[in-house]
């Protein structure tokens, strides 16, 4: 009888402790064998017999020739089978990946971590240096002294000035003006004519108004009213105007005479005649007073003489309306109902200068203490533009059609800037900026042609005056010292107040 070790080819091996008779298939009938073979695989010796061949003995070192592991319970990490990036890929750019994810993240920001893109759902990722910051989409400001990297925006946009507001200044802000005035006075019997002036603004900051028959003194740093004269039922106010000291006050009349009042005594100190009807302008330089009138004459007066004049200027070819002297006393610029501006001299009897340009009246003249022999005037209805000239040569510089009669203008001594006012169509306020000549401002808010002003002391405010019995007071202008955007100043109330 064969040993079972005897059949290599043919027999099955089996392990220790099991015998060939427990696989051993009976001949019985189908049932009765399924039967058996089933209670013999659910006996405990069988159990132990089926364990044993997925699992060797501990006891014997003889084993099966094949080796099924269960990978639900490998860790295959121990072996080093993770795929991980290829050295070679990342070690020829890694300096640079570097430096652009410090540009474009933050200097703490580098390539994220593989471990934490596969980790599950839910699971923290430990903190790394290579993952990138949680305030990776958002602004970030640098508060180091000096930037880290040689390309930092900063550094770009600051240092090498590569910025447009390094090579180019932001435009100023265009300045201010208020837009209503901030004082108001009722004038009762302020006439509504053309070729009169009737408001005048002493430098000791007074007032005259020229009232019917009567003149009115306001003081502005009380607002007290002060009734300087009555001219009688007889006779009436056509202009009024301060010496340059502002101590004494001249008064045109309506009969052709001049007076000269003590403004601060209320005490009238000379009459002098001479014109044959109305006075309708006057203008001081530092020692002469020129009268114009109806009459066509201009007549200059000498407190120092005790005639009514010391010369005629004879030029014009109707009533003189506008009369202004420069500031250094050398010329005299007059404007009338002809049409004509003249340019007088204090050395000859005749206009040196016959300026025609102009379609309607002149009354509107000033003189620009900022150039010297520049001069501006304005036409009436029919001309309504703004002309600008060169006494020396007597060029016309500049025109600016207004859109409506020129009443008067006034100069600025604290920027080289001038106001106008209007008359039809529009009765507005103007401010322009020389020698652009672009407009500062708009003022609007009397109802007819605003045939008065005069400036303050101080160059800020100007007051006007229309055929709507009021007086209105504008901040227009920047103080000398500080150029800045013109504010309220409050020293009087908003309220309207009666001049008499």
């Amino acid at each position: 009888m064969e040993s079972p070790h005897a059949k290599k080819s043919g027999g099955l091996k089996l392990p220790a402790g099991m015998s060939g008779t427990s696989l051993r298939l009976d001949t019985a009938p189908a049932s009765s064998s399924f039967r058996s073979s089933i209670s013999t695989l659910n006996s405990p010796s069988s159990l132990r017999s089926i364990s044993n061949l997925t699992s060797p003995s501990k006891s014997n070192s003889a084993c099966s020739d094949r080796f099924i592991p269960c990978r639900s319970s490998s860790r295959l990490h121990t072996f080093g089978l993770v795929d991980r990036p290829s050295p070679v890929k990342e070690g020829s750019n890694e300096a640079y990946s570097r430096l652009l994810k410090s540009e474009l993240f933050g200097s703490d920001f580098a390539s994220p971590s593989l471990s934490s893109l596969s980790s599950p759902a839910g699971a923290a990722a430990p903190p790394s240096p290579l993952s990138p910051s949680k305030n990776m989409l958002r602004f970030k400001t640098d508060h180091s002294a000096a930037p880290s990297s040689p390309y930092s925006p900063s550094i770009l946009g600051q240092q090498n000035g590569f910025t447009s507001d390094s090579s180019t200044p932001p435009p100023k802000p265009p300045r201010k003006v208020p837009k209503t005035p901030h004082k108001v006075l009722d004038a009762p019997s302020l006439q509504d004519d053309f070729y009169l002036n009737l408001v005048d603004w002493s430098t000791q900051n007074v007032l005259a108004v020229g009232l019917g028959t009567c003149v009115y003194l306001w003081s502005a740093s009380n607002s007290k009213v002060t009734k300087l004269c009555d001219l009688g039922p007889y006779d009436g106010v056509c202009s009024v105007q301060w010496t340059r000291e502002g101590s004494f006050i001249s008064i045109g009349t309506n009969l052709g005479q001049v007076q000269v009042w003590d403004g601060t005594q209320c005490k009238k100190v000379r009459t002098m005649g001479g014109h044959q009807t109305r006075t309708g302008v006057l203008a001081w330089n530092s020692r002469i007073l020129a009268s114009g009138s109806r009459d066509r004459n201009i007549l200059q007066h000498d407190m120092r003489v005790p005639g009514d004049f010391v010369s005629k200027l004879v030029g014009h070819k109707s009533e003189v309306c506008g009369l202004k002297w420069s500031c250094d006393d050398r010329e005299l610029a007059s404007g009338g109902n002809d049409n004509q501006l003249l340019v007088w001299n204090q050395h000859s009897q005749q206009p040196v200068l016959r300026l025609t340009e102009h379609t309607a009246a002149v009354k509107a003249i000033a003189w620009s203490p900022h150039q010297s022999s520049l001069l501006v005037s304005g036409g009436g209805t029919a001309d309504r533009c703004i002309r600008f000239w060169n006494t020396t040569n007597g060029h016309q510089l500049n025109c600016v059609d207004t859109g409506s009669q020129v009443c008067n203008l006034a100069w600025s001594k604290n920027v080289n800037e001038l106001v106008s006012t209007h008359g039809y169509s529009q009765n507005q306020i103007m401010v322009w900026k020389y020698p652009s000549l672009t407009k500062v401002a708009t003022l609007t808010g009397h109802s007819m042609r605003v045939l008065y002003l005069a400036m303050s002391p101080d160059g800020q405010t100007i007051v006007t005056g229309a055929g709507d019995e009021t007086l209105r007071f504008w901040n227009v202008f920047p103080s000398m010292k500080a150029p800045a955007p013109v504010k309220d100043t409050g020293l009087w109330s908003l309220g309207r107040t009666q001049i008499r």
